[in-house]
């Protein structure tokens, strides 16, 4: 077999691995929060753009909600990844180099859990391979417009709506022109204006949604950079900075990297190649670096700078290790710890089967484990309380990420109306997650609202049909237009409450609510707040919102005999709403 064929081969086994795991092991709280998102699509959301929302959507519409469901692009993504990686760096550094950087790409423990997740980096890194080679293709044919340009600004575009740095590519674009004297008249040429114009289009939509919803992402953006106050200098962050992606890229192979940049900036002066694939990696990694002695420091935000930096660094050291042995038996080193921390990242048991009990809370995967148990327990323990206390109760989870693995998991979960979602995070006057978007329960319900849900549920076959064809009358009664004479309106609306009442007798409904704008169907029931912090008291945000809350249960989810969480269950009684 030739090499290439080989490489194809060792590219095909690896995903169907990858698609025989992505089955097995447990949705982790990211993807579980993305599956939520996947029920509400929408232009963009609260911290991200819908490019995630709509891959998870297209892989549960096809195979189901299930962890495979969610998770099926992301191997054929990583395959896509170095595929196309394989055919630029070919182009650029001949067949050889190729297939050393698909497989030390292959090597690196964070790229093996992006062939895994579904989450955003995925398909950040997709597309922003995709758009470095595009980007190579429209300068090879420049002067001349080609395709490529628009292509480019579509790549950066599509994953700009999975990630917003991947909008760092058109910074990098603008410093390589202006860096090559024969490519700084590509600025006034066509092909540059349609990639920024085609780039315009995927933007918009993301900056009408925000300037509809209070810039919400931009200021959650600057509170996770640690820009919303003043900078302080901070070199232990930068150090740990360091540190951290040493860990996620396998400590020899991210040594080599930054080996890389040091011999690639020197040949970047008169070479056109390095300076390429330098100028699509150090911006970003000397923004996060920057970023990072201000105190915010996560090591897959450099992640899409990797791909130029790894190949720039494969091609110096093949060059190298052809006649330096000590070259050679660094990569061979680093190829070799590379691939045992892979296989240790897609499987920590590995450790302690051989003995070494790593403690989960040491354990960066424990994040991914033990939901499907906590769900039963926690649905099970709510069965329970149902039947103990002869109530429907709801579910609040401590954050998104104990809400988003508890609505995924359970077998029935609680859903209050349509549009709700299962569980819900405690109540709060600021925005602090997409949840933040969704109904909730701290919010009161449009009585229009209740008629359309009562009309469109099946009828119950003991209640009098009269009552609800006087609903739907009512409702239909209501003025379509909101300028309408108010004296109308209001009795218009008034006799709508007065049919609900007639029709659902339970809910708290009042000609109040005529004025107020409807009922909170909440208050005065009970909830269960389930958390997996150490706390012996439910926070304030909970405990302002009810009569009292109170620890009704404390489980211990343990796995290979070790603890792997403890969850709390706090009964949460008459809910009143908190003044905020």
């Amino acid at each position: 077999m030739k090499p290439r064929q080989l490489l194809f081969l060792f590219l095909g086994v690896l995903t169907l691995l990858r698609l025989v795991l992505i089955a097995v092991v447990e949705l982790s709280p990211d993807e579980t929060y993305y599956y939520q998102w996947s029920r509400h699509l929408d232009v963009c959301y609260f911290s991200k753009g819908p490019g995630v929302a709509v891959a998870i959507w297209l892989g549960t519409h096809v195979f189901g909600p299930t962890a495979f469901g969610v998770r099926v692009l992301s191997p054929f993504l990583a395959l896509g990844t170095s595929l196309i990686m394989f055919s630029f760096a070919r182009r650029l550094y001949g067949e050889s180099v190729a297939i050393w950087t698909v497989i030390t790409l292959s090597m690196i423990p964070m790229f093996e859990v992006g062939g895994l997740v579904m989450t955003i980096d995925p398909l950040s890194m997709f597309f922003w391979m995709a758009g470095l080679y595009t980007f190579w293709l429209a300068l090879d044919r420049a002067p001349e417009w080609s395709m490529w340009w628009p292509a480019t600004g579509a790549m950066i575009g599509l994953g700009f709506l999975c990630k917003w740095t991947n909008a760092m590519q058109l910074l990098s674009i603008v410093l390589l022109l202006a860096s090559v004297p024969r490519h700084r008249q590509e600025f006034l040429r066509s092909g540059f204006r349609s990639m920024i114009l085609v780039f315009l289009l995927f933007l918009a939509p993301p900056l009408i949604w925000n300037a509809n919803h209070d810039w919400v992402t931009f200021t959650h953006l600057t509170m996770r950079g640690h820009l919303n106050h003043a900078f302080k200098f901070q070199p232990g962050q930068f150090l740990k900075f360091l540190g951290l992606h040493f860990g996620v890229y396998s400590p020899l192979i991210f040594g080599g990297m930054l080996t890389a940049i040091w011999w690639g900036w020197d040949r970047a002066r008169v070479h056109f190649k390095p300076r390429f694939l330098l100028a699509f990696a150090l911006p970003l990694l000397v923004m996060y670096a920057w970023i990072s002695f201000g105190g915010a420091t996560e090591p897959n935000w450099t992640a899409p700078a990797s791909l130029s930096l790894g190949l720039l660094a494969v091609a110096l050291w093949h060059e190298v290790a052809q006649e330096k042995k000590w070259a050679r038996q660094y990569s061979v080193a680093a190829l070799t710890i590379g691939l045992g921390m892979s296989l240790v990242v897609m499987d920590t048991d590995i450790l302690r089967q051989f003995g070494f009990p790593l403690p989960y809370d040491s354990d960066p995967s424990s994040r991914t484990r033990g939901w499907e148990t906590t769900a039963q327990i926690v649905e099970d323990f709510r069965k329970e309380f149902e039947t103990k206390i002869s109530q429907k109760v709801f579910l609040i989870g401590d954050k998104y990420q104990t809400a988003s693995e508890l609505a995924f998991y359970m077998q029935n979960p609680p859903v209050e109306g349509p549009g709700h979602p299962p569980v819900y995070t405690p109540e709060s006057p600021a925005f602090e997650s997409q949840y933040s978007f969704w109904p909730r329960y701290d919010e009161s319900t449009e009585f229009t609202v209740l008629a359309q849900n009562y009309l469109s549920s099946p009828a119950d076959p003991s209640a009098d049909p009269k009552l609800r064809e006087d609903v739907r009358t009512a409702l239909s009664a209501i003025p379509k237009d909101e300028k309408s004479e108010s004296s109308k309106m209001a009795d218009a609306k008034r006799n709508l409450v007065h049919a609900l009442r007639l029709a659902l007798p339970n809910l708290p409904l009042d000609e109040s609510f005529v004025e107020e704008g409807g009922p909170n169907l909440f208050t005065g029931r009970t909830a269960l707040y389930i958390t997996d912090r150490p706390e012996e008291k439910a926070p304030s945000t909970i405990q302002g919102g009810f009569e009292h809350a109170d620890m009704i249960k404390c489980i211990d989810i343990k796995r290979h005999g070790l603890l792997l969480r403890q969850i709390r269950i706090f009964a949460c009684y008459n809910y009143h709403g908190m003044s905020l």
